[in-house]
Parts: C-alpha cells; structure tokens; sequence
C-alpha cells in the first residue's frame, strides 16, 4: 500500500466518514488469561469512547512505510484451506459475528504475541464504499467502484497510570490520586485484506510495528502466515557491512560521503512517487560505481551482496541512509553536520597526521559564546 492508500483509510476514523460495523476487543493479563471480552456495535458506543478508538485506529495506520508499515505478502500455502489466510477471510467474512471464530483469533494471538503485562486485543470489521475517481484523481462521491471490506486489528499495552496528587474538586483537597489501567497507543497491529490499487488485495497485508526494531517474528509468521521481513535497523545494518566488505580498508572519507550524498539524491528525486524508493543489487551496485568506488574493489561486490544481503533482497532507500543528519565520529569527538553541506568537512594529512579539516567562514559559538575564526594580526600602526 501507498502512503495515498493508507491515508484513504485513515481517513474513514471520524464521526463524519466512519463505516465500521463491528468492534471486538479481549483483555489479556500478563499471565495470558483473557479477563473480559467486548463486543457490540461500533456506532453504538458513546461519542467520547468513539473518539478514543478512532485515535487509536489511526494510529496503527501511522509511521513510515517500510519501517512502521510493512507490505507483507502470504505464501500460497497460507491461502490453502486451514491456512492463516484462510482464517483470516473467514474471520472477515463473518463480520465479526461468530464467536467460535473470535475465540480462535485471540487464542493466536495469545499464542505469538511476546509481551511481559497486560494489554488489549481489539478488532473492528467495516465496509468501504470505494469512490471512484477520475483520471485527474478528483472523487466521484456518486459513482462506487467496490466495497471494500476489511478488519483492522490493534494490540495495545494496558498499564497502570502514573502515581501522583490529585486536585478533589467536592472535598477541596489535593490527595493521593487513585491509579487506573489505562489502554496505550498500538504496539502493534494489521489492516487486512491489503488496500492495493485502491482495491481489496486478499494475497497481502499491511503490518504495523511501533518500534521498527521489535517485528515479532513469532507474530508475523504464525498468525498472519506471512513471509518474515528485514527490519529496517537490520537493512540498515546490512547495507554498512556491505560498503565494509566492499571497499576494505580503501573505505576514505570522501567515498563515504559520496554514497551518502548518491542516495540522498536518489531519494529526493523519487520523493514525489507513490511508492517508497526500492534498491536491488543492481540499483546499489550504480550507486557505489557512481560514488567512485573503484572497479577493483567493485570486482567482488556480486559475492558480497549475495552472502551480506540475500541475491534477490531489496533495500529501502530511507532505511539505509539518514537524510536528517550527516555524521562523523571518534572515540573522543562527535561532529554534526548539514546534510546538504557535508563538502565543509575534507581529510589531510597536516604534520605527518590525518586529520579532519573544517572550513569555516560563518562565526563559531562554543557552548553558546560566539568566538572569533581567527585572530587578526594588529598592525604596525595599531602597535604604535
């Protein structure tokens, strides 16, 4: 799914566009019993709880793709009968309503999901009357392409509130405010079928991670059946032993900051297309040869990428390098930079030692106290 697609989604959360039919929840505790179970009609409930779950629905839909959001596909053996797929569609088809089927769900989940305390598992159904479009991409609020018809799953730790004094307006006192457990932002979640092309994708699904380091591969492959990805700390992890390999101890300055500043302009130019930019081999092989790293060295890049990557594995442009920050460390200093002006910092060799040169010609603060650049020599005048 695009970040478009998904935000079509997210949208439906309001009062105004809501469509959910159903909402599902279970408690679990932190020794895996479930506590209590809720189910009923989704615009039934009172406007403020409403709120609270639409701010929490479209959350599990918030990040960046390819780090919160991941675009899994299922194997064909998970679409067989009994296959995760399978159950998935039955559990949608059935609109949330057999709660055979409910029970089931959260006992996979109970199942996989690794988390040390209490949260809640919940689960909306709603059917989507897709607009059509245009060419020019304008809505057609009359003309319905397809109903699409999907569950949305939200895992949310549940944890006691902070301890603290509380103001008791009828007693006019300040006194030990009593603590709740209280329902978090997802830790993790998934829209499924996926919404791809606009249009029901039964062979994919949207996942949701907050922190993109924590997949829970347990997660992802028994209860969704879906193929493990590589996270983006990991892709990111993956592309540094690469250019390691690859250069060897030829690995200068200068070459660094060219495959820095390659994919940066890589991903500047791409940054107006639906689709997050995606690196093969063959992509990042273009970019080390364009960032001067030698033919030489480039003779063993083929054998590196396959034993550091995987042949057929992609990258994520935005998972590889940072576009925010540019920066250079030693075990004593840290240096920051501009991104756009990492050509301030160059290598020289001054008194028989490497070093790092900064050209300045903007003031300097130390701690905050600008200093001066450099010092002026006082004339011959200025002396008398």
């Amino acid at each position: 799914m695009t970040k478009q697609e998904i935000s079509e989604i997210k949208k439906l959360f309001t009062p105004k566009n809501c469509s959910i039919t159903r909402i599902c929840g279970c408690y679990v505790d932190g020794e895996k019993n479930k506590k209590t179970e809720l189910k009923q009609a989704f615009l039934a409930l009172p406007e403020e709880e409403m709120f609270k779950y639409f701010e929490i629905l479209r959350k599990s839909l918030s990040g960046t793709i390819g780090k919160n959001l991941l675009n899994l596909e299922f194997p064909l053996k998970s679409e067989t009968e009994g296959g995760t797929q399978e159950f998935l569609l039955r559990l949608r088809d059935s609109r949330l309503k057999d709660d055979a089927l409910l029970e089931q769900f959260y006992d996979r989940i109970i199942e996989s999901y690794e988390y040390v305390g209490n949260y809640l598992i919940l689960l909306i159904h709603d059917a989507y009357d897709v607009p059509g479009r245009t060419r020019d991409g304008i809505e057609m609020e009359d003309a319905s392409d397809e109903v699409y018809d999907y569950i949305l799953t939200c895992i949310c730790p549940v944890d006691l509130s902070k301890p603290g004094l509380s103001y008791n307006a009828v007693e006019n006192t300040f006194q030990n405010r009593i603590r709740d457990w209280v329902v978090d932002m997802p830790d993790k979640g998934f829209l499924f079928p996926a919404f791809n092309d606009r249009s029901t994708d039964i062979h994919g699904v949207l996942y949701y991670t907050k922190k993109s380091e924590d997949l829970q591969p347990e997660l992802i492959e028994q209860l969704l059946g879906a193929k493990m990805p590589m996270s983006a700390n990991t892709q990111k992890e993956t592309f540094q032993m690469l250019i390691e390999d690859t250069l060897g101890e030829d690995g200068d300055y200068e070459t660094i900051r060219n495959i820095h500043d390659t994919l940066n302009d890589m991903i500047e130019e791409h940054k107006e297309e639906p689709e997050p930019l995606q690196l093969d081999k063959t992509d990042v092989r273009k970019v080390f040869e364009k960032s001067g790293v030698s033919s030489e060295k480039m003779e063993c890049f083929d054998q590196n990428y396959e034993e550091t990557a995987g042949e057929k594995t992609s990258l994520l442009a935005t998972n590889i390098t940072e576009t925010k920050k540019f920066q250079i460390e030693t075990p004593d200093i840290v240096i920051k930079v501009n991104p756009e002006r990492a050509d301030l910092i160059e290598t020289r060799v001054i008194d028989g030692r490497q070093c790092l040169v900064i050209a300045v010609d903007d003031h300097i603060e130390v701690n905050g106290v600008n200093v001066r650049t450099l010092k002026r020599k006082k004339s011959t005048e200025e002396e008398e």
